[in-house]
């Protein structure tokens, strides 16, 4: 069984929610610090961990991951680092790693030889926001025959497509909760709620929402709709001053959530 799904069920036994940090591989800590921290956020209770793979035009991400992405390419941050990042997360957690890249990057790698890779260094999962409908069935091929879950993006103007994009779909759906990019807001879009409540009537499997989670207070108002949340800009931005505003973070956030 893949670890996505032992993860959800134990929530599932104990009636909890997700909580599912992003971080970035090479801009502000190291490949090594970077897996340090996400062991800690296994002991802290995340449920699964995404990593981004750097990417130069990353159209679905806000100018804090933008930066971040800049950041690691203008440090010499390359695929296999991010692949080296999980071989070392590995060694001591069984956390569920979800990596989160473009699907530039996988078809300049090589589709077949990119899930391998993925798989081999212990990756569970695979976001590829901009990979078109179409391009979707070989790629989901490839992935389950390597035991990767890949993960679908639904969002409020995919709303005539959502059985379609979620068929077949493992692991969780990931729930897109602006029209926007990803970043930091005070509080959800007006309508997220009866968008989340479509969603559910379509898909069986989990499904957790992202894009401008940020606080306490945003997971606080969100909790009952969903069966998690993904949490990225804000988790980036402090992995800039370091791990530990990272830990304090997701603790304040682990409130809100329980």
């Amino acid at each position: 069984m893949n670890r996505i799904d032992i993860s959800f069920n134990e929530l599932k036994k104990n009636n909890k929610k997700a909580l599912i940090p992003f971080v970035t591989c090479g801009a502000d800590l190291t490949i090594e610090e970077t897996a340090e921290l996400i062991i800690e956020l296994d002991r802290e209770g995340s449920t699964l961990v995404e990593i981004g793979v750097p990417f130069s035009d990353p159209l679905a991400d806000g100018p804090v991951i933008q930066n971040a992405y800049t950041k690691a390419l203008n440090n010499g941050t390359k695929l296999r680092d991010v692949f080296n990042c999980v071989k070392l997360v590995r060694e001591k957690s069984q956390i569920p790693v979800v990596l989160m890249v473009y699907f530039n990057v996988v078809y300049f790698n090589g589709i077949e030889n990119f899930i391998k890779e993925a798989a081999m260094s212990g990756a569970d999962g695979l976001i590829v926001p901009d990979v078109p409908l179409e391009e979707r069935g070989e790629l989901n091929k490839i992935c389950e025959i390597n035991g990767i879950y890949l993960i679908p993006l639904v969002a409020r103007t995919s709303r005539d497509r959502i059985a379609v994009i979620t068929k077949d779909a493992k692991g969780f759906v990931y729930c897109v909760s602006t029209n926007g990019t990803t970043g930091e807001r005070t509080t959800l879009d007006s309508g997220t709620q009866e968008y989340l409540a479509e969603v559910r009537k379509i898909v069986n499997i989990p499904m957790c929402i992202g894009f401008g989670i940020s606080s306490r207070e945003v997971v606080k108002e969100i909790k009952d709709y969903c069966d998690g949340v993904i949490v990225g800009s804000a988790i980036v931005k402090r992995m800039a001053e370091g791990k530990q505003p990272v830990i304090e973070f997701i603790r304040d956030l682990k409130d809100g959530l329980y």
